[in-house]
């Protein structure tokens, strides 16, 4: 993203100190060109957006300190596809084709017909509603926002729950910690996927040990 920026905008590095965790793709683009106070059209985003996905598609096969599934993500999502009291959906800041480029790669892009990206939304809030809108017209059900669940691993995913009426799963694998999860308001913290029976109960999908769920 960082080569795309500076093959549109000439500025190297231009996205060094914008906070990437948790916001939407346009966010991070609008913030570095403010902060670089470059003249902007009106196909600037998309011109950006078709170089960086470009440039993915190349990088994504390329190693990486941190590349690579975490501990029980295929397992769970295997398990949820095939629930008929689940429907699989993103939610996600990413560009659509930046998401489809990097989950393609893992072969975990097939678990999720549909969702909401961060093409053009500069802020996150909002993109529940939109995920269930898109959930409807894709096939899926139609369903309220508190019967939803957002599973995510920053603070600003959880806010997308509190603000949308939904329920959250934090997962703490990401760059935020249990405890700042936990502060930061999700109904559940889970440090990983790796057991899948506590995922289930921690989903609302299972009962606990106790019978509650």
């Amino acid at each position: 993203m960082s080569l795309a920026f500076e093959d549109v905008f000439g500025v190297r590095d231009g996205l060094k100190g914008i906070p990437f965790a948790g916001r939407t793709d346009a966010w991070i683009l609008s913030q570095a060109a403010t902060a670089h106070g470059v003249a902007r059209d009106g196909d600037w985003l998309a011109r950006v957006r078709e170089i960086y996905l470009s440039r993915l598609a190349a990088e994504v096969h390329e190693p990486g300190p941190r590349k690579g599934v975490m501990p029980g993500v295929r397992e769970l999502l295997a398990a949820l596809a095939g629930r008929n009291d689940v429907f699989l959906a993103l939610l996600t800041g990413n560009f659509e084709g930046g998401a489809r480029v990097k989950l393609e790669y893992f072969d975990l892009w097939r678990y999720f017909p549909c969702g909401a990206f961060g093409d053009e939304a500069l802020e996150r809030n909002g993109l529940l509603a939109a995920a269930l809108a898109r959930v409807e017209a894709c096939g899926g059900p139609s369903i309220a926002a508190e019967d939803a669940v957002i599973v995510g691993d920053t603070p600003l995913d959880i806010a997308v729950a509190r603000a949308g009426g939904a329920r959250s799963v934090a997962v703490a694998t990401g760059s935020y910690d249990a405890a700042a999860l936990g502060a930061a308001g999700a109904d559940v913290v889970l440090e990983n996927f790796s057991d899948l029976a506590a995922t289930l109960v921690a989903l609302g999908l299972e009962k606990g040990p106790s019978g509650s769920s």
